[in-house]
């Protein structure tokens, strides 16, 4: 299609179409709408039946990993992240790769030495063409590492503002903080907006889209937003209007309520504005839908348990990222009936602790934190990481500091030595740095685990999730690459019987077949033979109340 960009072309070379265009791109953000819709379980071979779809359909990118996707993979037994992105490539030779980064939290929930900051983008860049990187403080000094190992390996920085609203939010605000972006990384970057939990109307987006055009001409502007209110439409056409030049959105089959909102319903909005969405082909995109329609069904048990779009998200700004875990936690905690409760609660949290961003690791310290004041009393069982904040270990608080009740409280929980709050703070206060590990004594620890030499890859995922990454490697090399296995197999709930044959197709469209020769138990064990590909297996597995099979998963 005329205009489409491809991965074939330089980073100068896709920036300078990007900035020359008069049309808008698109990302599929096929990662966010497994995470925020479906708890991060889309399979590789749900992507790769709508992947040759999707590479006709003319996306500027598919996001396809980073976020909380990475360590799902690994510890649902999903598929090898690496492996994912290889999957993806192969499938997708021409289409951009885009990876989401949390900036000092890579892909984990917390803060990690320089190094491990650096030998894991070193890694990851060799798949990922396009890097969108944000803090949830948006405090640039901790995505600086991110950003230099993205330029030095020639890869697309997509440094990320978090957007959200209230007072503090301004313009002014917005246009400094990419200022500052770009004093870092100089012009040669995409710059993100990213609405996390998909906030303000279209005319906020508009004038904030328009103040940063004016203060920046040359800057190329991506929007990320999610959909829960059902308004995300309006806010891009309004930002496209203003000078965005992508969105991120999700196939209209696929896409639910927490994540993006549909491509071609953009498409056709903005077509009565004279905006054409480049390189696009409408008939491919169609059929990726037709496709996830049918694939959708399998991950319908994972969908959130509140389903329906919520206006209310405007007050308790809790992003479509996090959505699927808490009401997950909620319902395994016993009290999703008490959400409304806890959302009126996060709302207040909001505000107290400084009424900055929602995102990772934010989101789970607001969530938390609102959880533990409607159960336990009001910061009765502040949480580490909250104690962190108030300390500024994760970084400088934008606007405003907590009251001081709440600083005492989180403060001097479960201390004994008598210290006043003001004291911890000015004594323990402060951004450390974590210390650098030893390496190769971590590798060392990695090859005692599994038996073998670790790679690279193997090392910079056990740095991030020590025991998930272990357990991941130790059960790949016990079953194989389990992600052959198509999804209405992995996720099949009541196991299987005797006698059954199951058939599938691997990644290639070669024909494999699993048959069930014989499942017995004996006390606590389920022995099953299975003839794999005219191969004879014998597998043990210790179950509880279990006559059969167990699923995989």
């Amino acid at each position: 299609m005329q205009g489409r960009i491809n991965s074939k072309m330089s980073v100068d070379e896709i920036l300078g179409i990007l900035r020359g265009s008069g049309g808008y791109y698109l990302c599929n953000n096929e990662r966010d709408v497994s995470q925020s819709d479906f708890k991060n379980r889309l399979m590789p071979m749900t992507t790769m039946r709508v992947a040759p779809h999707r590479e006709e359909a003319g996306f500027f990118s598919i996001e396809v990993s980073g976020g909380a996707s990475i360590h799902v993979d690994l510890l649902r037994k999903q598929v090898n992240p690496f492996e994912r992105l290889r999957i993806t490539r192969r499938a997708m030779p021409n289409t951009l790769l885009q990876i989401v980064c949390r900036g000092a939290s890579l892909f984990g929930y917390r803060h990690y030495p320089e190094s491990v900051i650096r030998v894991t983008v070193q890694q990851f860049a060799k798949y990922a063409d396009i890097w969108r990187v944000y803090d949830f403080l948006n405090h640039v000094p901790n995505m600086i590492p991110i950003f230099e190992e993205v330029q030095q390996a020639g890869r697309i920085l997509m440094p990320s503002v978090c957007f959200s609203t209230g007072k503090e939010h301004t313009d002014a605000y917005y246009v400094e903080k990419i200022k500052e972006i770009l004093e870092v990384t100089g012009p040669d970057v995409i710059i993100s907006i990213k609405n996390h939990s998909g906030l303000g109307t279209p005319k906020r987006i508009g004038q904030l889209v328009e103040a940063i055009s004016a203060a920046c001409p040359d800057v190329i502007l991506h929007y990320h937003g999610c959909n829960t209110d059902g308004n995300d439409i309006g806010r891009m056409i309004a930002a496209v209007q203003a000078g965005v030049k992508i969105c991120d959105v999700a196939d209209h089959g696929y896409g639910a309520v927490y994540g993006q909102a549909p491509a071609l319903t953009l498409i056709q909005s903005l077509e009565d504005y004279g905006k054409k969405a480049v390189g696009m082909n409408i008939p491919a995109l169609v059929r990726c839908s037709d496709i996830l329609r049918r694939e959708r069904r399998i991950y319908e048990p994972f969908e959130n348990q509140f389903r329906g779009h919520d206006p209310t998200v405007a007050s308790y700004k809790l992003t479509g990222g996090a959505a699927g875990s808490t009401f997950e936690q909620a319902d395994t905690g016993g009290f999703l009936d008490r959400m409304p409760e806890i959302f009126e609660e996060m709302a207040r949290v909001q505000v107290e602790l400084g009424n900055w961003w929602s995102v990772t690791p934010g989101s789970q310290i607001l969530w938390t934190t609102a959880v533990n004041n409607v159960l336990f009393g009001r910061y009765e069982r502040p949480s580490l990481d909250l104690k962190n904040l108030i300390l500024g270990r994760y970084g400088p608080l934008p606007f405003y500091d907590p009251q001081e009740w709440i600083c005492k409280k989180v403060l001097a929980y479960q201390r004994s030595d008598g210290k006043k709050w003001h004291e911890i703070l000015a004594e323990d206060g402060g951004q450390v740095k974590p210390r650098d590990p030893d390496l190769e004594r971590e590798r060392e620890n990695l090859e005692a685990k599994l038996g073998r030499p670790a790679s690279d890859e193997d090392l910079v995922l056990y740095l991030q999730h020590p025991f998930d990454a272990a357990a991941f490697l130790q059960f790949e090399a016990q079953y194989g690459r389990t992600w052959l296995l198509p999804p209405e197999v992995w996720f099949r709930s009541g196991g299987f019987k005797s006698g059954e044959r199951i058939t599938f197709e691997d990644e290639h469209g070669k024909p494999h077949y699993i048959e069930v020769m014989s499942t017995r138990r004996e006390g606590g064990t389920v022995l099953t033979s299975l003839v794999v590909d005219h191969t004879f297996h014998t597998v043990s597995v210790t179950v509880k109340g279990s006559s059969v099979l167990p699923t995989s998963n």
